[in-house]
């Protein structure tokens, strides 16, 4: 097993609203190890794009507010750091690709301005050192004529190579982390195919550790050495990327496995789950996941689970196959699972 280079622990966040106290991240706790790729899945609202923004301190303060927790970054709490200390961290040591390209890099500031600038910062590069290394940047991306797009201004590219810029800014000072909050998700699969091959090439040849947001199961399948499982604000699956899609254990990954387009099923209605994300003014007593799931029962709404080993590095967190004796089977087909009650 490789050494830990990022370990959290319960961590929670709060956004302090008008309408009350959104519960956004409810006791979080992970380990990254180097050079590890892993991946974060969830739907919308479920706390993934808080949880990793928390981290960096990244989320407005306020109404955003770190309640709890630690987040180890060799011997130091990320969560304890003043800015100072963080602004050395942010972009030199943990690399962040953000969503939208467009509103993260400067409108009026040219895209090589932008890149110097994070050069000057976390390194004794001369001016003229690092408008080379920028070039260097954007030609491992992929960015034709590199020279010249460095005069540009982010509205001149499009919405593909802003991408590639915030990639390059991300690996400019060769991080030890990077963080991708749903990179892809504004751009056409073309696009989305080479950024994340330009990704995973990234961290072959550097050996970063990486942590990728998204919604999309059918991306971490062919990138993540491990996936995280988020919903309510609460990890409820963890296990390696072969685990989870061969023997998933929760009621929700199986039915996000199950939404997932099938070739062999062409004809048939996409699955979908019932019900409604949880309302996070509120913070659930017992499974967040429970007015949502068919097996539920009355531990459920009454006692949060908590994460426990069901396989070597796989973790879940419900109460069902533990109360009422269930084994989770899942076909040799992503979809297959059946719950089966034993005798």
């Amino acid at each position: 097993m490789k050494k830990v280079v990022l370990g959290v622990d319960q961590l929670r966040t709060q956004f302090n609203t008008a309408d009350g106290t959104v519960h956004a991240v409810n006791g979080i706790s992970f380990d990254l190890h180097e050079g590890e790729f892993l991946g974060v899945v969830g739907e919308s609202g479920s706390g993934k794009s808080v949880t990793m923004m928390s981290l960096l301190q990244l989320i407005p303060m306020p109404p955003g507010e770190i309640v709890g927790g630690t987040a180890n970054f060799h011997g130091e709490d990320l969560l304890a750091m003043d800015n100072d200390r963080l602004r050395q961290i942010r972009g030199g040591k943990i690399g962040f690709i953000f969503q939208d390209p467009m509103t993260s890099l400067n409108p009026v500031i040219t895209v090589g301005k932008q890149l110097t600038e994070s050069l000057g910062l976390h390194t004794d590069m001369s001016k003229s050192e690092a408008k080379a290394r920028a070039e260097d940047l954007l030609n491992i991306v992929g960015i034709p004529d590199p020279k010249q797009r460095l005069k540009n201004y982010p509205h001149e590219m499009s919405g593909g190579m802003r991408q590639r810029v915030m990639i390059a800014m991300a690996i400019a000072c060769t991080p030890e982390v990077i963080i991708a909050d749903e990179p892809t998700t504004a751009l056409d699969v073309t696009i989305q195919a080479q950024i994340i091959d330009q990704v995973r090439s990234l961290r072959e040849d550097l050996g970063t550790a990486v942590v990728w947001i998204t919604h999309d199961l059918a991306v971490v399948a062919g990138l993540a050495d491990r996936v995280i499982v988020m919903y309510g604000g609460r990890i409820v699956e963890e296990a390696p990327v072969g685990a989870l899609y061969n023997s998933a254990n929760h009621p929700y990954t199986h039915g996000l496995l199950q939404s997932l387009p099938r070739l062999d099923q062409k004809g048939q209605e996409l699955y979908s789950i019932d019900g409604q994300p949880p309302n996070m003014l509120n913070e659930p007593v017992g499974c967040s996941f429970a007015p949502r799931c068919e097996y539920a029962f009355d531990r459920c709404l009454t006692e949060q689970p908590l994460l426990r080993n069901v396989g070597l590095r796989h973790k879940v967190a419900c109460h069902w196959d533990v109360a009422n004796e269930v084994e989770v089977r899942l076909g040799d087909e992503v979809g297959e699972a059946q719950f089966e009650v034993t005798a």
